[in-house]
């Protein structure tokens, strides 16, 4: 059992509804990464999204797309990613790890070079918004080393590929919750919620509802529902211009520990 799969059993198993925070990886501050990935789970993360910078994404908001600028401008690579969830790994083999990002850095990098590499580093996942379910085929190797593939679900998506994704879902299925980008503010859980649970009715996997969240009252809206809440772009803008790990470390607290609270309130 992969550590997505045995944090998603815990939580089920414990009642809670889990909490997935995404961060630009290097940003804010690219030498205090490993601290700030520590002090997510220290203010109550289940897993960890992490997304790897690039220059040309088609479903980021402008804050995350500014997060990866500000990443490549100071020389963050996939090779930093890399290492920095090995470092991770030093004082933290539990909390599963999903690299989100595009092909096109994996692709240059090398599929079969990449896939030995995150897994030796320590991650458990792999999100790529521009590979669809119809293209999968090329991240076979991915698959072979050990790499989950997770999956994006929408509204939009017909109900003959929503089948489709419900049966190739592994480790959890990502569900946006609305038609748009990174970071918007069109969030309403009463257009999603029955959606949702008809999704959860058929996936293989558990189900994660990103996009739109911002705190702690509409993640424990979605918490209803879903069985984790992914948190980006507001996380993301609180933590820019951080310059130190204390005070990363205090602002990650000061947003994800109310939203850690309301998802763990009766």
């Amino acid at each position: 059992m992969s550590r997505i799969d045995r944090r998603f059993a815990a939580l089920k198993s414990a009642g809670r509804t889990g909490l997935i925070p995404f961060v630009t990886a290097g940003d804010p501050a690219p030498e205090h990464h490993v601290a700030l990935m520590h002090a997510l789970v220290d203010a109550g993360a289940d897993l960890i999204e992490l997304g790897v910078p690039f220059s040309d994404p088609m479903a980021d908001g402008p804050v995350i797309q500014h997060a990866s600028e500000r990443a490549i401008a100071k020389g963050v690579g996939l090779a930093d990613v890399l290492a920095w969830v090995a470092a991770f790994r030093q004082r933290d083999n539990e909390t599963p790890i999903v690299l989100m990002g595009y092909l096109n850095p994996v692709e240059i990098h090398g599929y079969e070079r990449f896939a030995n590499e995150a897994v030796v580093a320590g991650a458990d996942g792999v999100l790529l918004v521009d590979c669809p379910l119809e293209e999968a085929a090329v991240l076979e190797p991915l698959r072979k080393a050990g790499l989950q593939q997770i999956l994006l679900a929408a509204p939009t998506t017909a109900p003959a590929r929503m089948a489709a994704l419900c049966e190739a879902a592994d480790g959890f299925l990502y569900y946006v919750s609305f038609a748009g980008i990174t970071g918007a503010g069109r969030l309403s859980t009463q257009d999603i919620a029955a959606r949702v649970a008809d999704i959860r009715s058929h996936a293989n996997a558990p189900v994660a509802v990103g996009f739109g969240v911002k705190d702690a009252q509409s993640a424990k809206a979605i918490a209803g529902f879903a069985d984790a809440v992914v948190i980006g772009s507001a996380l993301v803008e609180r933590l820019e211009g951080a310059t130190t790990a204390q005070d990363i470390a205090a602002r990650v607290q000061g947003f994800l520990g109310p939203i850690r609270a309301a998802l763990d309130a009766p």
